[in-house]
């Protein structure tokens, strides 16, 4: 367990130039009123232009420039002819009701669905429509995703997207899905006399999945050839992968997500054969496969099968001629693929696991170069066409980011811009130190990330606010500079410790941390949690009567676990949109974990917090929108008729028609939400009233306004 730095407590302890810095004005922080100029505003666009010239922009002031790195001069770019709104509204598509409006790589046609959920092509020059499927319904969906491939493994940013051009434009593939057998969970809707319900097709932990076909059509006929696979199977797709010669290959998992295997389907009829297959005794992340193709049909792809996450090169049969990163990387992102070089440019976490570096890397993995230098992390913003420079933006937890251009060996070219404002230096802005404590089990040294109160005073007690998320692989706690907004500065002015800390299975142990939680999703991670709050309690300046926790979705279960399983270390939480059983929560997602309630039904026991909602004795707040369709209000009001069958005293605050982002239907509950929050954090952290400045605070006006 690392101790403080005497000199980081030195630091805190105050100097005569951080006597002399000003508290921000509370008004002003609650109002958001408060200087701009504590920061400043980088170019967010950058833009190679030839290998020694570089063009930055910032798309929220239109200022922009051109860096020539052989002249070492800089020109000004004039302004785009339009702003770009900050959400601009997508083209309204020719075709009324379409959804999904995509148009292929030629420009030629447009694919999309409707509300018959059947798939249509649109000759763009001709103005015609063609329908491509016909059996479309309420439970037979063409080319739009069924909820639980939505949320899990296409994505939310797919929107329900479920069709794909080849590269050549001629054909699309597209998935089938049939819902017809899976049960429908009813979301009360509080509008009307008599209110409505909502039936949303969707598995819970052990229910059917839905049936699906993976069809490749012609773009200008209605002529489907299925791929060769079963439907009756209970397995998974992912989305299918178009190679640059316009072979399809079908990404297909098994129910209990420990198989990966990847086809090379014959568009033609349907055959299939294995290009590539994975297996491991755990669980498989399908959205995580990921292949990069070259031109020369090779490809490189992304595996965590030997306990890291690392890239491997595969020839155009599938089979493996080399291991192109080892060791301990996690995080890692392909940047560029230079085949001339036969190069792969990439981020990971691997110095350090709270730090991203950049790297490249043979493609026989014999040469591995940091581009990177010193104890920052970097976020890679373009790299130039020969790769001779990069653009990145680095810091750390105490350093505020600098932009700057760098060579290949690490050397600064020219440094662009640091955040740091004219008025940084004038605040007394809270200081960020990270720490690492030992597990309880002693394998572990999980890192903990905390934002000390403004000026602080170590002979003083505190209380502390942990904000966390906690599920597998999201890693929370970055060695990486972190701008202080308003309420962060006001929870600092006002005496808090803001913490968050990640457990085994964030992602900083690679897949072997993450292994721990196989079959037993929650329970190690509170046991970290614990772990590292009772190392907060021992320290003078803690108040361990004060040790508050918050969180939203999986972070409102570790926040009702905290208060409930971990009751004798954690005093306070506000628990929102909260799984509380994982019997209720999708099949996809809880079954990577916890495989099917029949097949671990004392896991499924062991990790619900109805099994140690006994043990409250702290304050829980419980938040849930009553029309969530992700995670379901059953979760909430479970744990209320369990506690108070239990005779427990709590807190509830329900937001009728709210979905799983509480107020993201309505500004003024919105604000609602969030006041009635800080209000818990005035009353029992605090232990004073409310500033009056949040009463001047109104629901934010609707975008687009």
């Amino acid at each position: 367990m690392r101790k403080f730095l005497s000199i980081a407590l030195t630091c805190f302890l105050g100097s005569s130039a951080l006597n002399a810095q000003q508290l921000i004005p509370t008004e002003q922080l609650i109002l958001n009123t408060y200087s701009r100029d504590i920061y400043n505003n980088l170019p967010n666009s950058v833009e190679w232009l030839s290998d020694n010239e570089v063009a930055f922009r910032n798309r929220m002031n239109q200022e922009g420039f051109v860096y020539n790195i052989k002249k070492g001069t800089q020109t000004a770019l004039p302004a785009e002819e339009a702003p770009r709104p900050a959400f601009a509204a997508a083209p309204k598509p020719p075709v009324d009701g379409a959804k999904n409006y995509t148009v292929s790589p030629d420009g030629k046609f447009a694919a999309y669905t409707k509300n018959d959920n059947n798939l249509y092509s649109y000759d763009i020059a001709n103005k015609k429509e063609l329908q491509l499927t016909n059996d479309g319904t309420e439970f037979i969906k063409n080319g739009w995703a069924s909820w639980v491939y939505f949320e899990e493994i296409l994505g939310r940013a797919s929107r329900y997207k479920a069709f794909w051009f080849s590269p050549d434009s001629k054909q699309i593939s597209y998935m089938r899905f049939d819902d017809s057998l899976m049960p429908t969970f009813p979301i009360y809707v509080l509008k009307g006399q008599h209110g409505y319900l909502e039936n949303e097709t969707y598995p819970k932990a052990g229910d059917p999945s839905p049936k699906v076909k993976i069809g490749i059509t012609p773009v200008n006929q209605a002529k489907t050839v299925w791929a060769d696979f079963d439907q009756e199977v209970d397995q998974y797709f992912g989305e299918p992968i178009w190679t640059p010669t316009n072979k399809l290959l079908a990404v297909w998992m098994d129910r209990d997500q420990t198989q990966v295997k990847i086809y090379d389907v014959n568009t033609q009829n349907g055959s299939k054969k294995i290009w590539y297959e994975e297996t491991q005794s755990t669980w498989i992340t399908l959205d995580d496969v990921h292949v990069d193709f070259l031109q020369n049909n090779d490809a490189i792809i992304m595996s965590d099968k030997d306990g890291w996450l690392n890239l491997y090169l595969l020839n155009a049969e599938g089979k493996q001629i080399s291991q192109i990163t080892t060791g301990n990387n996690w995080g890692t992102r392909i940047i560029r693929i230079d085949e001339k070089a036969k190069t792969v440019y990439y981020t990971a976490r691997k110095e350090n696991s709270a730090r991203h570096d950049f790297y490249k890397a043979s493609f026989d993995g014999k040469k591995v170069q940091r581009l990177s230098f010193g104890d920052y992390s970097f976020s890679v913003l373009g790299l130039s066409p020969s790769g001779k420079y990069y653009v990145a933006s680095y810091s750390n937890i105490s350093t505020p980011n600098v932009l700057a251009i760098i060579d290949e060996k690490g050397k600064v070219i020219k440094e662009i811009g640091t955040i740091k404002g004219k008025d940084f230096d004038k605040y007394a802005l809270p200081k960020s130190e990270i720490v690492r404590v030992t597990s309880h089990d002693g394998k572990f040294e999980l890192p903990v990330s905390i934002v000390y109160p403004a000026n602080f005073d170590p002979k003083k007690k505190y209380p502390v606010l942990v904000s966390i998320y906690g599920g597998p692989n999201s890693t929370y706690v970055t060695d990486a500079y972190k701008q202080i907004n308003g309420m962060t500065q006001l929870w600092a002015q006002e005496g808090l410790i803001q913490v968050s800390f990640d457990n085994r299975s964030s992602g900083h142990f690679g897949k072997e941390g993450m292994n721990y939680i196989h079959r037993q999703l929650g329970i190690w991670e509170t046991e970290d949690y614990m772990t590292c709050a009772r190392y907060l309690a021992k320290q003078p300046w803690v108040d361990a009567t004060k040790i508050a926790i918050t969180g939203g979705s999986f972070g409102g279960y570790m926040t009702c676990m905290a208060l409930t399983y971990g009751a004798d270390v954690f005093t306070h939480g506000i628990a929102n949109a909260s799984v509380t059983d994982w019997q209720f929560y999708d099949s996809h997602y809880t079954e990577r974990f916890m495989d099917r309630p029949q097949d671990n039904a004392d896991g499924y026991k062991k990790t619900s917090v109805m099994e140690y909602a006994h043990k409250l004795k702290g304050v829980l707040r419980i938040n849930h929108g009553t029309s969530d369709d992700n995670v379901h209000f059953q979760n909430s009001l479970t744990l209320v008729d369990k506690l108070q069958e239990l005779g427990k005293t709590f807190e509830l605050m329900v937001y009728p028609g709210e979905r799983h982002s509480i107020g993201g239907n309505s500004p003024a509950k919105s604000l609602h939400y969030r006041k009635a929050s800080y209000e818990f954090y005035y009353k029992h952290l605090f232990e004073k009233p409310m500033p009056a400045a949040f009463d001047q605070l109104k629901p934010a006006a609707p975008r687009g306004r």
